[in-house]
């Protein structure tokens, strides 16, 4: 997962940045290659530190639905594909999944989608204007599953305010994980997070909506007996 974080000591000294991912470049295939290539110039952005014109990038005026951590893409070009009119901009430090990404949407003949390959947290802070997202994804993200890696989870207290900065007044931000674990860190940090509202009847998780797709990953965890949590917590304020 793209992001890196500061670190704070207990007095709010900042201290150092980490990761909360690990850059796996890979190896790219002819097919991923020839896609980045091609349409890199029509669907990627490149990053800069400045503020995106949204209506002008998209050339229409239009919901935007943004996802960190896309992989290969399979499920975010489906997505695009399901709902024409909102806007789709997905961030992915893979190259390879960004080719693959672009290469799927092109089959799929999807315009409505631009794909990032860049840190998602300097993104979301340089690039995505305040309050023009209305709705931020982030599907199974790396658990670090190990308590001593906990801090490195992207769902953190400062984080779910970066993004509720990016979200317009009743954008949500739509969680899915396969760790139980990482779940109820989510629903913790999230249940206190200022401004924001869960949309669970009960309190905590709620049904896969319909517009996130079943992956394969998770068809084969349902065939396992694996679960999977899905949270949505809306921007109230």
């Amino acid at each position: 997962m793209p992001v890196t974080q500061d670190v704070f000591n207990e007095d709010g000294k900042f201290m150092r940045k980490i990761r909360s991912f690990v850059r796996r470049e890979g190896r790219l295939t002819k097919g991923q290659e020839k896609a980045l290539e091609e349409l890199w110039p029509v669907m990627g952005i490149d990053f800069e530190p400045k503020q995106l014109d949204l209506v002008a990038l998209f050339g229409r005026e239009a919901p935007v639905v943004l996802e960190i951590g896309f992989g290969m893409g399979a499920s975010l070009v489906e997505m695009a594909k399901n709902a024409p009119e909102k806007n789709f901009i997905g961030i992915e430090v893979h190259s390879p999944g960004v080719g693959a990404c672009l290469g799927t949407a092109q089959e799929a003949g999807v315009t409505n989608l631009k794909v990032i390959c860049h840190d998602a947290v300097e993104v979301l802070e340089h690039m995505i204007p305040n309050g023009s997202l209305s709705c931020l994804q982030l599907f199974f993200p790396d658990p670090w599953h190990k308590s001593r890696h906990h801090k490195r989870r992207i769902v953190q207290p400062a984080f779910a305010q970066d993004i509720r900065q990016k979200l317009a007044i009743g954008g949500v931000f739509h969680m899915a994980t396969d760790w139980e674990n990482y779940a109820e860190h989510m629903l913790e940090v999230m249940s206190a997070a200022e401004g924001y509202e869960n949309t669970s009847a009960t309190g905590s998780w709620v049904p896969r909506p319909d517009w996130r797709p079943l992956t394969k990953f998770e068809q084969r965890g349902h065939r396992l007996g694996h679960g999977v949590w899905d949270l949505i917590f809306k921007r109230v304020s």
